[in-house]
């Protein structure tokens, strides 16, 4: 003969389906390579204490009459600086961050040669988001960009 479930023993299974649930999905999440991500930055700690700099640049590219524009070009990126100062001048670097692998990310130096352009090629750049962070200066003044790129 079957006995009838009471609401108390149905309150306890349900209770052992959920912490069962919940404990697969932590033991799966936690085994799984398909979960692994590295942090944007190796030193974030050190970046956030640089803050107040970091504002400070971005403030002065705000101020700019016209900032860096990026522009997607069939075989990479073309970075275009503004043109109202002398591309000899400009000097600084190009960090291209790969959010899901810090394996992928490259830093190149500004190369300004009688241009105010620097061609990324998709040699470097795979398909995916990049987070763009230029950082450069003119005469003293130094200058952040930062853009995200779905390449």
């Amino acid at each position: 003969m079957m006995k009838k479930i009471n609401w108390g023993t149905g309150i306890v299974i349900a209770f052992v389906l959920f912490i069962g649930f919940i404990l697969y999905f932590v033991i799966k999440t936690t085994t799984d390579s398909n979960y692994e991500y590295d942090l944007v930055a190796k030193d974030y700690y050190k970046d956030e204490l640089e803050y107040q700099q970091r504002i400070d640049k971005l403030n002065n590219a705000k101020k700019l009459e016209t900032n860096i524009n990026v522009d997607r070009v069939e075989k990479g990126i073309t970075v275009n600086f503004p043109t109202n100062f002398s591309s000899e001048k400009i000097k600084g670097t190009i960090y291209l961050y790969r959010p899901s692998d810090k394996i992928l990310d490259v830093i190149i130096p500004i190369s300004l040669k009688n241009s105010h352009s620097q061609f990324i090629s998709d040699e470097v750049l795979i398909s995916g988001r990049w987070d763009l962070k230029i950082e450069w200066n003119v005469s003293d003044e130094t200058y952040l960009f930062q853009h995200s790129i779905n390449y």
